[in-house]
């Protein structure tokens, strides 16, 4: 879905990271944010998990669990750092151990980790300050992990949601038009570029690599809908933006018969410890 782009749009656009509103707004409907953010690969967490050299992992900016719980699963202990409260409670009654604080202030008390992941939430982090951190707590050969959900609609569906969210969001710094399938992973590749340049500054790691996972799923109209207002572009609507975003969107799933394929590419910046 839109993507915080500031490279793409006109004027002066903060960084990601400094979105700080935006970036902790998505607990205002933790239950739905889980429910329908999509998972990860299961070839891509295990690829991740089986280049560390352990299995304890830490997850920045866990939100409500959703990755967690899937490397619990492939056999590692997580612990997950979330600077929203309200997503914390909710990764918590799912069995997870949570410590709310952003990254960049978390304070890991002499603890270290074989596996550093992010899961759609490096953007929200200041790219230098949370690689050094990273660096920090990761074990000689630990592994830096970070990925992304890269969302892409059909051409004709993306062009008519973007169309309806620009006249309700004038000026918004998000790249509506990156929601089409020519345009999506492109959209998020300056923040790969971001997320590459920090760990390089830290001098702590190897060479950032990439690696990218595709899938694919079939949206209907009413779990395209359900899962829009999870997305930081609109989590802060009032609620008579977002029905006119939601009205569009569905009149153009509608107009392409009722459902949506939709490609993914979970895209992996990743990186090893080198020894101190």
């Amino acid at each position: 879905m839109p993507t915080p782009s500031p490279e793409s749009l006109p004027g002066p656009v903060p960084e990601p990271h400094r979105l700080r509103q935006v970036a902790e707004s998505f607990g205002i409907d933790a239950e739905r944010y889980d429910r329908t953010r999509p998972r990860y690969p299961a070839a891509m967490v295990e690829r991740v998990a089986a280049a560390a050299p352990g299995r304890s992992v830490l997850d920045v900016g866990c939100g409500t669990g959703i990755a967690s719980r899937q490397f619990q699963d492939a056999g590692c202990a997580v612990l997950g750092v979330e600077p929203d409260a309200r997503m914390a409670a909710f990764a918590r009654r799912r069995g997870l151990e949570v410590e709310v604080a952003t990254f960049e202030e978390w304070e890991p008390a002499g603890r270290a980790f074989d596996a550093v992941i992010a899961a759609q939430s490096w953007h929200w982090i200041d790219p230098a300050a949370g690689a050094a951190k990273a660096a920090g707590v990761l074990r000689p050969g630990g592994r830096l992990a970070l990925f992304w959900n890269v969302f892409a609609l059909p051409d004709g569906v993306a062009a008519a949601i973007a169309d309806v969210c620009e006249r309700v969001m004038p000026g918004a710094p998000f790249d509506f038009r990156a929601m089409a399938k020519g345009g999506a992973l492109r959209g998020y590749e300056a923040g790969f570029g971001r997320a590459a340049g920090g760990i390089r500054g830290t001098g702590a790691f190897g060479e950032p690599e990439r690696w990218d996972f595709a899938w694919s799923r079939t949206y209907t109209r009413d779990e395209l809908l359900d899962m829009m207002p999870t997305q930081g572009a609109f989590t802060r609507l009032p609620p008579d933006g977002l029905a006119e975003v939601l009205a569009g969107a569905g009149a153009a799933v509608d107009e392409a018969g009722g459902a949506v394929d939709v490609d993914y590419t979970a895209g992996v910046v990743t990186a090893t410890r080198t020894e101190p």
